[in-house]
């Protein structure tokens, strides 16, 4: 049996708890990845089959919870947000807990101001070895509430294994993301190791290994990615590839297809470490549902997630190669059916859409809209965007929500 986290309940949502409900009912084996369909007459919103908090962010989000009950008249901090959702870290700043850094590694309390008698929380993504060093060496006991995922150790262990085999490690990552910095501290103490942030970078490196791009090539263009003492001469021979477990899965498959290749062709096959059962489940689950909600076909995207969410911005970078995707971090974004502000991901910038929703379609046939979230959204702000949504629309010309709940059984 799954294990059942403690989750406030104003995480919780009646309505995406229903549909959960009811799709493990019909699929307990997850195998069936058709979206969820909740007819509403106008509007035929499609639910992922897979969406929301994963595995990790459960257990995160209930050992931060626990901190806070458990130390009510001592100061609680957390290394960097918990997770990548606004609302979630919000809330647990409005209940006492301070944040030492920032997403991007930046101090926001240095570590001098802490003493033993204080409390710090890992976030899920997990901190680099020096940084945990400094917070040991205060006295502070960072095991006990220590809310790294699961599958993020895992990848360390994996790094920990192929670099005591004298194979070098490619990290596909993105390099300053906290939990990338968390796995780098760690992959480069067993082994040489170098950050590919995408398919274009990986072919760059594969010029390396195959000596048609220069050393020289490989210190500018790695620049900062790359351990102390990194010798392309000498480190590209033998390769296992890990990852940051919110990249695209597709991505870093491909990436380390690519790689094998090379390395095999240059070295033999004993030369390239099998990796692949680094890759995260729920990400992985979550990229391949949002393939079959695009291939069902709709109108338009909503995808609802925190704007600093890497998993979050790989589903919207999925949608919007084949629709109009519009990712928001909460229903406050969605103003009316001609004004809604959104995350443009690749100008990392928040924009103010006009005329988003397709009205001219209004009355003639059901729009189809496709909603879905990152795994670090809960499940009471999907169902505030789809509450949202329906408040928008003409009530009158709506099936009732509660008909809609009692169909799902």
């Amino acid at each position: 049996m799954a294990k059942s986290f403690q989750v406030p309940n104003f995480y919780r949502s009646d309505i995406i708890s229903a549909v959960k409900k009811s799709r493990q009912l019909q699929d307990p084996r997850k195998k069936d990845l058709t979206p969820t369909v909740l007819d509403f007459g106008l509007v035929r919103v499609k639910l992922a089959r897979h969406f929301g908090f994963c595995y990790g962010v459960e257990n995160a989000v209930e050992i931060a919870y626990k901190a806070l009950s458990e130390n009510p008249d001592k100061r609680i901090f957390l290394l960097s947000e918990m997770i990548h959702n606004q609302n979630v870290n919000d809330d647990l700043q409005g209940r006492g807990i301070q944040f030492l850094r920032d997403t991007g590694g930046r101090t926001l309390i240095p570590l001098s101001e802490l003493t033993p008698d204080d409390v710090v929380i890992i976030p899920a993504f997990g901190a680099a070895l020096e940084v945990e060093k400094e917070l040991t060496d205060i006295g502070l006991d960072i095991e006990k509430y220590n809310a790294v995922c699961p599958f993020v150790e895992k990848v360390w262990k994996k790094s920990e294994q192929i670099g005591n085999k004298d194979f070098s490690i490619v990290l596909h990552g993105k390099r300053f993301h906290e939990e990338t910095r968390a796995t780098f501290s760690r992959a480069y103490q067993n082994a040489p190791t170098v950050v590919v942030k995408d398919l274009k970078e990986t072919k760059d490196l594969i010029d390396v290994i195959l000596g048609n791009k220069s050393t020289e090539f490989f210190y500018e263009r790695f620049a900062n990615r790359f351990s102390e003492g990194f010798n392309p001469e000498i480190h590209l021979q033998k390769i296992g590839v890990v990852n940051q477990t919110t990249m695209l899965a597709s991505e870093t498959e491909a990436i380390a297809d690519l790689i094998k290749q090379a390395i095999v062709a240059k070295n033999g096959a004993s030369a390239f470490a099998d990796t692949k059962d680094t890759l995260c489940y729920a990400t992985n689950e979550n990229q391949q549902a949002t393939h079959r909600l695009i291939e069902d076909g709709a109108d338009l995207a909503i995808v609802v997630g925190g704007y600093n969410s890497s998993n979050t911005s790989h589903l919207v970078e999925l949608c919007e190669e084949k629709m109009e995707t519009f990712f928001i971090k909460d229903a406050n974004e969605m103003m009316s059916l001609t004004r809604l502000n959104h995350f443009v991901w690749e100008r990392q910038q928040r924009m103010l859409a006009v005329n988003w929703f397709p009205r001219d379609l209004i009355g003639k046939r059901p729009i189809n809209l496709i909603l879905t979230a990152g795994a670090s959204c809960p499940d009471s702000l999907l169902e505030q965007v789809l509450m949202k949504i329906f408040s928008l629309l003409p009530q009158e010309e709506l099936r009732p929500m509660q008909e809609i709940i009692e169909e799902l059984g």
